[in-house]
Protein backbone atom coordinates (compact mmCIF):
# COMPACT_ATOMS: atom_id res chain seq x y z
CA UNK A 1 0.00 0.00 0.00
CA UNK A 2 1.38 3.40 -0.96
CA UNK A 3 0.35 7.06 -1.27
CA UNK A 4 -2.02 7.47 -4.19
CA UNK A 5 -3.58 3.99 -3.88
CA UNK A 6 -7.38 3.86 -4.02
CA UNK A 7 -8.81 2.07 -0.99
CA UNK A 8 -12.12 1.35 0.66
CA UNK A 9 -13.02 0.65 4.25
CA UNK A 10 -13.64 -2.92 5.44
CA UNK A 11 -15.92 -2.06 8.40
CA UNK A 12 -17.86 0.85 6.88
CA UNK A 13 -19.13 2.16 3.57
CA UNK A 14 -16.85 4.51 1.71
CA UNK A 15 -13.23 4.97 0.96
CA UNK A 16 -10.77 7.30 -0.67
CA UNK A 17 -7.16 7.80 -1.70
CA UNK A 18 -4.15 7.17 0.55
CA UNK A 19 -2.65 10.59 1.35
CA UNK A 20 -0.13 9.53 3.99
CA UNK A 21 0.70 7.38 7.02
CA UNK A 22 0.93 7.88 10.76
CA UNK A 23 3.42 5.29 11.89
CA UNK A 24 3.10 1.87 10.44
CA UNK A 25 -0.38 1.14 11.83
CA UNK A 26 -2.43 4.18 10.71
CA UNK A 27 -3.16 5.21 7.13
CA UNK A 28 -4.63 8.62 6.17
CA UNK A 29 -7.50 8.14 3.73
CA UNK A 30 -8.59 11.30 1.90
CA UNK A 31 -12.31 11.17 1.14
CA UNK A 32 -14.12 12.88 -1.75
CA UNK A 33 -14.51 16.06 0.28
CA UNK A 34 -10.75 16.35 0.81
CA UNK A 35 -10.69 15.33 4.50
CA UNK A 36 -7.96 12.97 5.75
CA UNK A 37 -9.50 10.19 7.81
CA UNK A 38 -7.04 8.34 10.10
CA UNK A 39 -7.85 4.64 9.78
CA UNK A 40 -6.15 1.46 11.08
CA UNK A 41 -4.26 0.03 8.14
CA UNK A 42 -5.89 -3.37 8.62
CA UNK A 43 -9.33 -1.78 8.14
CA UNK A 44 -8.78 -0.75 4.52
CA UNK A 45 -8.16 -2.62 1.29
CA UNK A 46 -6.78 -1.47 -2.07
CA UNK A 47 -9.37 -1.46 -4.87
CA UNK A 48 -9.43 -0.89 -8.64
CA UNK A 49 -12.68 1.13 -8.88
CA UNK A 50 -13.91 4.62 -8.02
CA UNK A 51 -17.22 3.28 -6.68
CA UNK A 52 -16.82 3.70 -2.92
CA UNK A 53 -20.45 3.03 -2.03
CA UNK A 54 -19.91 -0.71 -1.76
CA UNK A 55 -20.19 -2.55 1.52
CA UNK A 56 -17.53 -4.86 2.92
CA UNK A 57 -15.26 -6.39 0.34
CA UNK A 58 -15.40 -10.10 -0.38
CA UNK A 59 -11.92 -10.66 1.01
CA UNK A 60 -13.41 -10.38 4.50
CA UNK A 61 -14.65 -13.94 4.04
CA UNK A 62 -11.06 -15.15 3.79
CA UNK A 63 -9.57 -15.19 7.29
CA UNK A 64 -6.08 -13.86 7.77
CA UNK A 65 -6.04 -11.67 4.64
CA UNK A 66 -6.04 -7.90 4.63
CA UNK A 67 -5.06 -6.85 1.12
CA UNK A 68 -4.58 -8.05 -2.41
CA UNK A 69 -2.33 -10.93 -3.43
CA UNK A 70 -3.06 -12.96 -0.27
CA UNK A 71 -0.54 -11.13 1.89
CA UNK A 72 -0.80 -12.40 5.51
CA UNK A 73 -1.86 -9.96 8.25
CA UNK A 74 1.13 -10.71 10.46
CA UNK A 75 3.74 -9.76 7.84
CA UNK A 76 3.79 -5.95 7.62
CA UNK A 77 7.16 -5.96 5.83
CA UNK A 78 6.10 -8.42 3.17
CA UNK A 79 7.94 -7.89 -0.13
CA UNK A 80 6.57 -9.59 -3.28
CA UNK A 81 10.19 -10.25 -4.28
CA UNK A 82 10.41 -12.64 -1.33
CA UNK A 83 7.86 -15.01 -2.82
CA UNK A 84 9.32 -18.47 -3.54
CA UNK A 85 10.22 -19.15 -7.17
CA UNK A 86 8.00 -21.91 -8.50
CA UNK A 87 8.83 -21.63 -12.18
CA UNK A 88 10.81 -24.58 -13.53
CA UNK A 89 12.54 -24.20 -16.88
CA UNK A 90 11.85 -27.03 -19.33
CA UNK A 91 14.76 -29.43 -19.91
CA UNK A 92 17.19 -28.26 -22.57
CA UNK A 93 17.18 -30.37 -25.70
CA UNK A 94 20.26 -30.83 -27.83
CA UNK A 95 20.78 -31.42 -31.52
CA UNK A 96 20.92 -35.12 -32.34
CA UNK A 97 19.40 -36.12 -29.00
CA UNK A 98 16.15 -37.59 -30.31
CA UNK A 99 17.67 -41.06 -30.52
CA UNK A 100 17.53 -42.79 -27.16
CA UNK A 101 20.85 -43.47 -25.43
CA UNK A 102 21.28 -44.59 -21.82
CA UNK A 103 24.13 -46.02 -19.77
CA UNK A 104 24.89 -47.58 -16.41
CA UNK A 105 28.16 -46.13 -15.09
CA UNK A 106 30.39 -47.14 -12.18
CA UNK A 107 32.79 -44.58 -10.69
CA UNK A 108 35.50 -45.45 -8.12
CA UNK A 109 35.42 -43.11 -5.14
CA UNK A 110 39.20 -43.32 -4.72
CA UNK A 111 40.85 -44.39 -7.96
CA UNK A 112 44.29 -44.51 -6.30
CA UNK A 113 43.07 -47.25 -3.94
CA UNK A 114 41.35 -49.39 -6.57
CA UNK A 115 41.76 -52.63 -4.62
CA UNK A 116 39.85 -51.33 -1.58
CA UNK A 117 37.74 -48.37 -2.67
CA UNK A 118 33.94 -48.23 -2.81
CA UNK A 119 32.09 -47.38 -6.01
CA UNK A 120 29.20 -45.15 -7.03
CA UNK A 121 26.59 -46.30 -9.52
CA UNK A 122 24.86 -43.86 -11.87
CA UNK A 123 22.18 -44.02 -14.55
CA UNK A 124 22.86 -41.72 -17.51
CA UNK A 125 20.09 -40.39 -19.77
CA UNK A 126 21.91 -39.12 -22.87
CA UNK A 127 18.91 -38.10 -24.99
CA UNK A 128 16.07 -35.56 -25.26
CA UNK A 129 13.46 -37.95 -23.81
CA UNK A 130 12.40 -38.49 -20.24
CA UNK A 131 13.07 -42.09 -19.23
CA UNK A 132 10.86 -43.98 -16.82
CA UNK A 133 13.18 -46.71 -15.59
CA UNK A 134 13.24 -49.85 -13.48
CA UNK A 135 16.54 -51.39 -12.35
CA UNK A 136 16.51 -55.04 -11.22
CA UNK A 137 19.15 -57.47 -9.98
CA UNK A 138 19.17 -61.26 -10.00
CA UNK A 139 18.56 -62.81 -6.59
CA UNK A 140 17.91 -66.44 -5.66
CA UNK A 141 16.72 -67.51 -9.08
CA UNK A 142 14.49 -64.48 -9.71
CA UNK A 143 14.67 -60.70 -10.07
CA UNK A 144 14.45 -58.04 -7.38
CA UNK A 145 13.55 -54.43 -8.21
CA UNK A 146 16.31 -52.23 -6.79
CA UNK A 147 15.46 -48.73 -8.02
CA UNK A 148 12.78 -47.09 -10.17
CA UNK A 149 11.65 -43.61 -11.15
CA UNK A 150 12.02 -40.99 -13.88
CA UNK A 151 15.18 -39.32 -15.12
CA UNK A 152 15.10 -36.03 -17.02
CA UNK A 153 16.63 -35.59 -20.48
CA UNK A 154 20.41 -35.23 -20.72
CA UNK A 155 21.07 -35.81 -17.03
CA UNK A 156 22.79 -38.31 -14.75
CA UNK A 157 21.21 -39.85 -11.67
CA UNK A 158 23.04 -41.27 -8.64
CA UNK A 159 21.67 -44.73 -7.80
CA UNK A 160 23.76 -45.98 -4.87
CA UNK A 161 27.19 -46.53 -3.32
CA UNK A 162 28.48 -50.06 -2.78
CA UNK A 163 31.61 -51.94 -1.74
CA UNK A 164 33.40 -55.05 -2.94
CA UNK A 165 31.31 -57.24 -0.67
CA UNK A 166 28.30 -56.24 -2.79
CA UNK A 167 29.78 -57.08 -6.19
CA UNK A 168 28.04 -60.45 -6.37
CA UNK A 169 24.68 -58.70 -5.95
CA UNK A 170 25.08 -56.53 -9.06
CA UNK A 171 26.58 -59.09 -11.46
CA UNK A 172 23.31 -59.79 -13.30
CA UNK A 173 21.29 -56.66 -13.95
CA UNK A 174 18.09 -55.94 -15.87
CA UNK A 175 17.15 -52.49 -17.15
CA UNK A 176 13.62 -51.61 -18.25
CA UNK A 177 12.75 -48.18 -19.70
CA UNK A 178 9.99 -46.18 -21.38
CA UNK A 179 10.89 -42.99 -23.29
CA UNK A 180 8.49 -40.02 -23.43
CA UNK A 181 8.20 -36.22 -23.55
CA UNK A 182 5.87 -34.10 -21.47
CA UNK A 183 5.44 -30.78 -23.25
CA UNK A 184 5.34 -31.54 -26.97
CA UNK A 185 4.52 -34.27 -29.49
CA UNK A 186 7.23 -36.90 -29.93
CA UNK A 187 8.11 -40.02 -31.87
CA UNK A 188 7.00 -43.15 -30.04
CA UNK A 189 9.94 -45.35 -28.99
CA UNK A 190 9.78 -49.11 -28.29
CA UNK A 191 9.97 -50.19 -24.66
CA UNK A 192 13.50 -51.05 -23.54
CA UNK A 193 13.94 -54.38 -21.77
CA UNK A 194 17.63 -55.28 -21.57
CA UNK A 195 19.99 -57.37 -19.46
CA UNK A 196 23.56 -56.50 -18.50
CA UNK A 197 26.26 -58.84 -17.26
CA UNK A 198 28.50 -56.77 -14.98
CA UNK A 199 32.01 -58.26 -15.08
CA UNK A 200 32.99 -57.99 -11.43
CA UNK A 201 36.64 -58.85 -12.18
CA UNK A 202 36.95 -55.44 -13.87
CA UNK A 203 36.47 -53.72 -10.53
CA UNK A 204 39.93 -54.97 -9.53
CA UNK A 205 41.65 -53.56 -12.61
CA UNK A 206 42.52 -49.90 -12.81
CA UNK A 207 42.79 -49.82 -16.61
CA UNK A 208 39.12 -50.81 -17.04
CA UNK A 209 38.11 -47.38 -15.69
CA UNK A 210 38.62 -45.00 -18.61
CA UNK A 211 37.93 -41.46 -19.77
CA UNK A 212 34.30 -40.86 -20.65
CA UNK A 213 31.81 -38.17 -21.69
CA UNK A 214 29.92 -38.11 -18.39
CA UNK A 215 32.45 -37.67 -15.56
CA UNK A 216 35.74 -35.87 -15.09
CA UNK A 217 37.19 -38.96 -13.42
CA UNK A 218 37.65 -42.33 -15.11
CA UNK A 219 34.65 -44.66 -15.03
CA UNK A 220 33.40 -48.09 -16.15
CA UNK A 221 30.58 -47.54 -18.66
CA UNK A 222 27.96 -50.13 -19.67
CA UNK A 223 25.72 -49.07 -22.58
CA UNK A 224 22.07 -50.05 -22.18
CA UNK A 225 20.92 -48.47 -25.45
CA UNK A 226 22.76 -46.26 -27.97
CA UNK A 227 21.06 -44.29 -30.75
CA UNK A 228 17.88 -46.39 -30.40
CA UNK A 229 19.85 -49.67 -30.56
CA UNK A 230 19.69 -51.84 -27.43
CA UNK A 231 23.18 -52.94 -26.40
CA UNK A 232 22.27 -55.19 -23.47
CA UNK A 233 20.80 -58.59 -24.31
CA UNK A 234 17.06 -58.33 -24.99
CA UNK A 235 15.02 -60.15 -22.35
CA UNK A 236 12.85 -62.15 -24.71
CA UNK A 237 12.39 -65.35 -22.72
CA UNK A 238 12.44 -64.96 -18.92
CA UNK A 239 12.56 -68.73 -18.35
CA UNK A 240 15.57 -69.14 -20.61
CA UNK A 241 17.32 -66.26 -18.86
CA UNK A 242 16.66 -67.75 -15.45
CA UNK A 243 18.13 -71.05 -16.57
CA UNK A 244 21.17 -69.33 -18.02
CA UNK A 245 21.80 -67.22 -14.95
CA UNK A 246 21.31 -69.78 -12.24
CA UNK A 247 20.71 -73.39 -13.21
CA UNK A 248 23.88 -73.82 -15.21
CA UNK A 249 26.01 -72.68 -12.29
CA UNK A 250 24.12 -74.78 -9.77
CA UNK A 251 24.38 -77.95 -11.88
CA UNK A 252 28.15 -77.83 -11.61
CA UNK A 253 29.62 -75.57 -8.96
CA UNK A 254 33.13 -76.91 -9.60
CA UNK A 255 34.82 -74.53 -12.03
CA UNK A 256 35.93 -76.23 -15.23
CA UNK A 257 39.65 -76.02 -15.60
CA UNK A 258 41.12 -75.37 -19.01
CA UNK A 259 43.78 -77.68 -20.43
CA UNK A 260 47.13 -76.21 -21.29
CA UNK A 261 47.45 -73.92 -18.29
CA UNK A 262 50.60 -75.79 -17.29
CA UNK A 263 53.73 -76.31 -19.39
CA UNK A 264 55.93 -79.21 -18.39
CA UNK A 265 59.61 -78.97 -19.17
CA UNK A 266 61.94 -81.64 -17.80
CA UNK A 267 65.04 -79.61 -18.59
CA UNK A 268 63.80 -76.16 -17.69
CA UNK A 269 61.48 -74.51 -15.22
CA UNK A 270 57.90 -75.63 -14.76
CA UNK A 271 55.59 -72.90 -16.08
CA UNK A 272 52.06 -72.33 -14.82
CA UNK A 273 49.83 -69.60 -16.25
CA UNK A 274 47.36 -68.48 -13.58
CA UNK A 275 45.34 -66.08 -15.72
CA UNK A 276 41.63 -66.73 -15.20
CA UNK A 277 41.17 -67.13 -18.95
CA UNK A 278 43.76 -69.93 -18.89
CA UNK A 279 42.67 -71.91 -15.86
CA UNK A 280 38.89 -71.57 -16.20
CA UNK A 281 36.54 -72.42 -19.05
CA UNK A 282 34.13 -69.79 -17.77
CA UNK A 283 33.84 -67.35 -14.88
CA UNK A 284 30.04 -67.27 -15.04
CA UNK A 285 28.59 -67.15 -11.54
CA UNK A 286 32.00 -66.45 -9.94
CA UNK A 287 32.85 -63.27 -8.11
CA UNK A 288 36.27 -61.63 -8.33
CA UNK A 289 37.05 -63.06 -4.90
CA UNK A 290 36.04 -66.57 -6.02
CA UNK A 291 38.38 -66.34 -9.00
CA UNK A 292 41.28 -65.09 -6.87
CA UNK A 293 40.79 -67.90 -4.33
CA UNK A 294 40.70 -70.46 -7.12
CA UNK A 295 43.96 -69.13 -8.60
CA UNK A 296 45.64 -69.19 -5.19
CA UNK A 297 44.43 -72.75 -4.61
CA UNK A 298 46.09 -73.86 -7.87
CA UNK A 299 49.26 -72.04 -6.86
CA UNK A 300 49.40 -73.81 -3.48
CA UNK A 301 48.69 -77.21 -5.01
CA UNK A 302 51.56 -76.77 -7.45
CA UNK A 303 53.96 -75.87 -4.63
CA UNK A 304 52.77 -78.88 -2.67
CA UNK A 305 53.32 -81.11 -5.71
CA UNK A 306 56.98 -80.04 -6.01
CA UNK A 307 57.87 -79.50 -2.35
CA UNK A 308 60.27 -82.45 -2.29
CA UNK A 309 61.97 -81.66 -5.61
CA UNK A 310 64.79 -79.58 -4.24
CA UNK A 311 66.30 -77.15 -6.71
CA UNK A 312 63.25 -77.26 -9.01
CA UNK A 313 62.18 -73.92 -10.48
CA UNK A 314 58.55 -73.00 -11.14
CA UNK A 315 57.41 -69.88 -12.99
CA UNK A 316 53.94 -68.61 -12.13
CA UNK A 317 52.47 -66.22 -14.72
CA UNK A 318 49.97 -63.97 -13.01
CA UNK A 319 49.98 -60.89 -15.23
CA UNK A 320 50.78 -57.31 -14.30
CA UNK A 321 47.24 -55.92 -13.91
CA UNK A 322 46.65 -54.26 -10.56
CA UNK A 323 48.93 -56.71 -8.78
CA UNK A 324 46.21 -58.32 -6.66
CA UNK A 325 47.18 -61.91 -7.56
CA UNK A 326 50.90 -61.12 -7.50
CA UNK A 327 50.64 -59.66 -3.99
CA UNK A 328 48.64 -62.65 -2.78
CA UNK A 329 51.32 -65.02 -4.18
CA UNK A 330 54.27 -63.13 -2.68
CA UNK A 331 52.50 -62.86 0.69
CA UNK A 332 52.09 -66.64 0.69
CA UNK A 333 55.73 -67.22 -0.27
CA UNK A 334 57.00 -64.95 2.51
CA UNK A 335 55.29 -67.23 5.02
CA UNK A 336 57.50 -70.10 3.80
CA UNK A 337 60.91 -68.47 3.34
CA UNK A 338 62.64 -71.61 4.60
CA UNK A 339 61.05 -73.70 1.86
CA UNK A 340 61.13 -71.41 -1.18
CA UNK A 341 63.05 -68.52 -2.64
CA UNK A 342 61.43 -66.28 -5.23
CA UNK A 343 62.11 -63.39 -7.57
CA UNK A 344 60.62 -61.73 -10.65
CA UNK A 345 60.90 -64.06 -13.65
CA UNK A 346 62.71 -63.01 -16.82
CA UNK A 347 60.67 -60.28 -18.45
CA UNK A 348 62.15 -61.21 -21.84
CA UNK A 349 60.58 -64.66 -21.64
CA UNK A 350 57.48 -64.05 -19.54
CA UNK A 351 56.87 -60.30 -19.57
CA UNK A 352 56.56 -58.23 -16.41
CA UNK A 353 53.80 -60.31 -14.84
CA UNK A 354 55.56 -63.51 -13.65
CA UNK A 355 57.19 -64.76 -10.46
CA UNK A 356 59.92 -67.43 -10.38
CA UNK A 357 59.96 -69.76 -7.37
CA UNK A 358 62.79 -72.17 -6.46
CA UNK A 359 62.30 -75.15 -4.15
CA UNK A 360 65.02 -75.15 -1.46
Amino acid sequence: MKIGDKVRFLSATGGGIVSGFQGKDIVLVQDEDGFDIPTPINEVVVIDTDDYNIAKVHTEAVPGLKKKNNIPDDDEDYDPADRPITFVAPPTERKGGDKVSAYVVFVPINEKEISTTNFEMYLINDCNYYLHYNLLFAQDGSWKAEHSGDIEPNTKLFIKEFGRADLNDIEHMAVQMLAYKTDKPFMLKPAIDARLHIDTVKFYKLHTFVENDFFEQNALVYPVIENDVIKGAVMADPNAIRKELFNKVREDKTPARKPGAEKHNDNGPEVMDLHASEVLETTAGMSAGDILNYQLDLFKKKLEEYKNKHGKTIVFIHGKGEGVLRKAITDELRKHRNEYSFQDASFKEYGYGATQVKIK
